[in-house]
């Protein structure tokens, strides 16, 4: 008789039924890499799988997020040998639904308790408390069992590794995510965190081994698990090329798949955003991933894969060029763009916009900026009200149709009122409403950063009408903080000095009481009561921030005196003065990102 526990075993599992047990990733494993754009893609990426246009869960097929290979551990546990970023991520998942209920007043139910921790017996049969997922390399410095345990601590944590700081930032860009998209509402958390463990599956190889668990995970990087619809599509273009030009297209795939992988991109949404950009498709029906190939298959003829397969390949490639230039802000001459450099700090790891800049992208330099330019606004005011990104990709993929066509000037003006401005204005007063009632529970925080640097930088850009001042980098530096004014961590004697001292930790939160700062001053000015910190913003060099304590006034009619002429000063910091700051910061951003307001308002009637 064979021996069971040297066969290799492979389940296919949900996240429930994976966190039924307990794993370790060894010391001798690297630490946690992902960064935000590999966190947000997930949860992105799941989040499109599951939900339809109007945000509500959708019926639909499981969602496979790869493999993982496991082999037998110590006191019952299972080592984790291929897959630990992932499953770190999908654990802290689980760890910021748990908190963001909390938040909500809501007590998370035994079944997500038990996936982060509970009981077990060790080989001595005795029984320990213990957390399903444990990372040995010193590098993690306990931080993944201080989120478990004793989140509020989380900012008091003294050891800092590259891998601390990941796995927090991941973390807090994970809840950031929960609250943008599922509204403070813990129906929808639930919801949400059903449709996670239940519908999203990966495959568990377990071998009785470490040996046999290296090799497994060897073989699986060598050769790969599976086709995809890249692999696929490769096959097609040799099955319509005739054999003398093999070594051609060999040559121009590696091509595309250099260029896509340099992107940091995957493959299948570049392909999708693609056609989505370049050919007409049914506005009633999306393509999915899954539904890639069969587009091909379907439409060979009208892509030009059936009648010159090479010609259809570099045009591929001419748009993966295109994308790695987008994601390196970028013109397609290698200019820089300002406005593409903001859809990258706006954006995260979403790319919907990307299929517009495909389609626009035969434009001249100048028009291509005045299109990112407006798409920046538009992808910001869908941000801000919060619509599904479903809408983004319908909405683009049939306006491409049209952009695709435009030639000169006049004729990309007319696309812009009639596609991007009309839809802007179509939204005004719900974006009127979401920024009114903006603070940093309700988006992520490198968008908090975003919005404050632009707000900042439209006025210096008034005042000085300087180009030094085009680039939002500067405003987004190492050395410029989120400025609390009224603090976040604030003595007894500055919480009871407000006005609304129950309401203390809402105001916080409010984007009315956020500012840009420099990093030298933040310093100094720290958790004091809003009186004591007038002469440090009054140093600020941002006139935004400066402007809070007093106008600054030079000449008669200046450029200067004129852009700050509608900001409001405060001589102290109440629960009203945030309410009226948050409405002058409403108002002024209708001016940065050009949201029609037929109602004229303006800052001088706040």
């Amino acid at each position: 008789m064979s021996d069971v526990s040297i066969k290799i075993e492979s389940q296919d599992l949900s996240i429930e039924s994976l966190y039924k047990d307990f794993y370790t990733v060894p010391d001798f494993q690297r630490e946690y890499v992902w960064q935000r754009n590999q966190v947000e893609k997930l949860l992105q990426d799941v989040h499109d799988e599951f939900y339809d246009e109007e945000g509500q869960i959708i019926k639909g097929p499981e969602y496979f997020l790869g493999s993982i290979v496991v082999c037998k551990g110590d006191g019952g546990t299972l080592q984790l040998i291929d897959g630990q970023q992932r499953m770190t991520t999908i654990y802290l998942v689980l760890c910021g639904i748990r908190d963001l209920l909390i938040e909500m007043n809501e007590t998370p139910n035994d079944t997500l308790k038990a996936q982060l921790a509970s009981a077990a017996t060790d080989d001595d049969g005795e029984e320990i408390y213990r957390h399903r997922l444990v990372l040995q390399y010193e590098d993690s410095k306990g931080i993944l069992e201080q989120i478990v345990n004793t989140t509020e601590q989380l900012d008091n944590n003294s050891e800092k590794t590259i891998s601390v700081d990941r796995i927090k930032t991941a973390y807090l860009d994970i809840k950031d995510f929960l609250r943008a998209n599922c509204d403070t509402s813990p129906k929808r958390v639930r919801r949400f965190y059903a449709a996670f463990t239940k519908r999203v599956k990966l495959i568990r190889i377990k071998t009785p081994s470490l040996t046999n668990a290296l090799k497994v995970f060897e073989t699986i990087n060598d050769r790969g698990v599976g086709l995809n619809a890249m692999d696929l599509l490769k096959n097609l273009l040799f099955m319509k090329t005739s054999s003398k030009e093999y070594p051609r297209l060999k040559e121009l795939w590696k091509k595309l798949i250099d260029t896509v992988n340099g992107c940091g991109e995957k493959p299948l949404r570049f392909l999708r955003y693609y056609i989505m950009s370049q050919f007409e498709l049914d506005s009633k029906k999306p393509l999915r991933e899954d539904d890639i190939y069969d587009w091909f298959v379907k439409n060979t003829k009208l892509c030009g894969l059936e009648d010159n397969p090479l010609a259809f390949l570099k045009e591929l490639i001419e748009c993966a060029n295109a994308w790695s230039k987008f994601a390196k802000a970028k013109n397609m001459d290698d200019s820089a763009n300002p406005y593409l450099r903001n859809l990258v700090l706006l954006s995260g790891a979403a790319r919907q916009h990307y299929i517009l800049l495909l389609a626009g992208r035969h434009l001249k330099p100048n028009l291509f900026s005045k299109l990112c330019q407006h798409i920046e606004n538009l992808f910001f005011c869908y941000i801000i009200i919060r619509e599904p990104t479903k809408t983004f990709e319908r909405n683009f993929a049939l306006w491409s149709k049209t952009l695709r066509d435009i030639l000169d000037e006049e004729g990309l003006d007319a696309f812009l009122k009639e596609k991007i401005v009309k839809d802007l204005r179509s939204r005004s007063l719900s974006f009127n409403f979401a920024f009114t009632e903006l603070n940093q529970s309700r988006i992520q925080q490198y968008r908090v950063r975003y919005i404050l640097a632009k707000l900042t930088q439209y006025i210096e850009q008034e005042a000085w009408k300087n180009p030094a001042h085009d680039s939002l980098d500067q405003y987004i530096a190492s050395t410029v903080d989120i400025e609390h004014i009224l603090p976040q961590k604030p003595t007894s004697f500055v919480k009871e000095s407000f006005d609304k001292v129950d309401q203390y930790d809402e105001f916080v939160e409010k984007l009315g009481n956020l500012t840009l700062l420099e990093k030298t001053i933040n310093t100094s000015v720290s958790n004091e009561i809003y009186e004591k910190k007038i002469p440090g913003y009054s140093q600020s060099a941002f006139l935004l921030t400066k402007s809070l304590v007093e106008k600054p006034h030079v000449g008669i009619n200046t450029s200067l005196n004129r852009a700050v002429k509608d900001l409001k000063s405060f001589s102290e910091w109440t629960s009203k003065t945030i309410v009226t700051r948050q409405k002058m910061l409403q108002v002024l951003a209708m001016l940065v990102w050009s949201i029609p307001n037929d109602n004229d308002s303006n800052l001088g009637e706040i």
